[in-house]
């Protein structure tokens, strides 16, 4: 059965494998819902020998280069064609890269072939996001969107980058590093503009005369103290030059958001979780840098400002909110989507401030994993059978 874009398009393949969101989406939210708990019973002593890397290796990896990167895909692989005004990715191409994701992360987890033969099954699969990615860009002659291609292929360069290390025993900071740093800049990017577009839709559809203010010098700057954090971060995490960097980022987008007028969106969970996904940007990068520079949380309870914040509540806003929209239903939030929210935010709370709480580590980090895994396995259940069905309007 298709929907009715299919039917247009002359697909009769199987609705699941006819956007890229949808296998995409429900396979990040079943992923995240498995890896965080695995991780945290590696914690507490439970055998970990499986993995293809050491435990903390294989976390981190497994969420930068593996749950995050399929997020993206299927937002990518959704947007594309109205960028590109041509047909989608789909089918038995789209179920192909799909399998290519899968099978790395089943290889990652067991040791089925050699480390060297896991590791390239793994990395191809950004390669071949960047190259479908580049392919449509050229062949829709949209080149105002290669800046998108240019940052996945460099998210694809860490991702080998990272493997190249782990194989020869190396410390695997750097490509982590450069990996979250493009995240930043995709975020600012993206979420920089959905989250003013969709706001304006909303006054617009509910009468309000105010509006987000238009894209100027203003975002262009904060973009830009994105980009230069991120760079510096990379390659400089700990200058003290970096730290101002990141807290001038911070404030800039801070600004930035501040300009959308997010408040008076309360009535609409689906556009006020993308401000507080942005708020947690920012947020994130005034945490890095004042980590840094010696203020405020450790580093490492800074960084999850910005991979279980920012990353957590802004996949989670546009995962919703396109799953609705592109399966022909109306862009409400009802309870359970509203409690996806909740959990997940409580659960970034938990983790980035638990630890300074004095309570005992693992009960902090359970309950984070907890709320920020049950957010993503409730997306699971309440939104699969909207991915695996045809859409509503067919």
């Amino acid at each position: 059965m298709t929907d009715t874009a299919n039917e247009r398009s002359g697909y009769r393949g199987l609705a699941f494998f006819s956007y890229g969101f949808r296998p995409f989406f429900l396979g990040a939210a079943l992923f995240a819902g498995v890896a965080v708990p695995a991780w945290i019973l590696t914690l507490a002593g439970v055998d970990d020998s499986g993995f293809l890397y050491p435990a903390r290796d294989w976390h981190v990896h497994e969420m930068v280069f593996g749950f995050l990167p399929a997020v993206i895909t299927g937002f990518l692989l959704t947007a594309i064609p109205n960028w590109t005004d041509r047909p989608p990715i789909r089918g038995n191409q789209l179920l192909l890269l799909f399998s290519l994701w899968l099978a790395g992360r089943l290889l990652t987890a067991i040791a089925w072939l050699t480390p060297l033969v896991s590791a390239a099954v793994d990395a191809a699969f950004l390669i071949a996001v960047a190259g479908l990615v580049w392919r449509e860009i050229a062949a829709g002659k949209s080149w105002s969107r290669a800046p998108i291609g240019g940052l996945i292929s460099l998210y694809a360069g860490a991702g080998i980058l990272f493997h190249v290390l782990a194989l020869s025993g190396a410390a695997t900071d750097l490509p982590e590093r450069m990996a979250l740093a493009l995240v930043m800049v995709l975020l600012a990017l993206i979420g920089g503009r959905v989250t003013p577009g969709f706001t304006g839709d909303f006054l617009v559809e509910h009468g309000r005369p105010e509006q987000p203010a238009a894209f100027s010098r203003f975002d262009d700057l904060s973009i830009l103290l994105v980009g230069i954090a991120a760079v510096a971060w990379t390659v400089q995490p700990q200058a003290m030059v970096t730290g101002w960097i990141l807290v001038a980022g911070g404030l800039a987008n801070l600004g930035r958001l501040s300009r959308w007028h997010g408040w008076i969106t309360w009535r609409e969970p689906l556009v006020l979780i993308l401000h507080l996904g942005y708020g947690w940007l920012a947020m994130s990068l005034l945490a890095l840098g004042c980590s840094i520079l010696g203020i405020g949380l450790p580093k490492e309870d800074a960084v999850h400002t910005l991979t279980t914040g920012a990353v957590g509540v802004m996949t989670l806003a546009v995962m919703t909110r396109a799953s609705l929209g592109h399966t022909g239903r109306s862009r409400h939030a009802g309870p359970l989507t509203v409690f996806i929210y909740m959990l997940v935010n409580l659960g970034a709370l938990l983790r980035v401030i638990g630890p300074t709480t004095g309570l005992p580590s693992n009960l902090i980090l359970g309950l984070a994993a907890v709320g920020w895994s049950g957010a993503y396995l409730l997306f699971a259940v309440v939104y699969g059978p909207f991915l695996l069905r045809p859409s509503l309007d067919e």
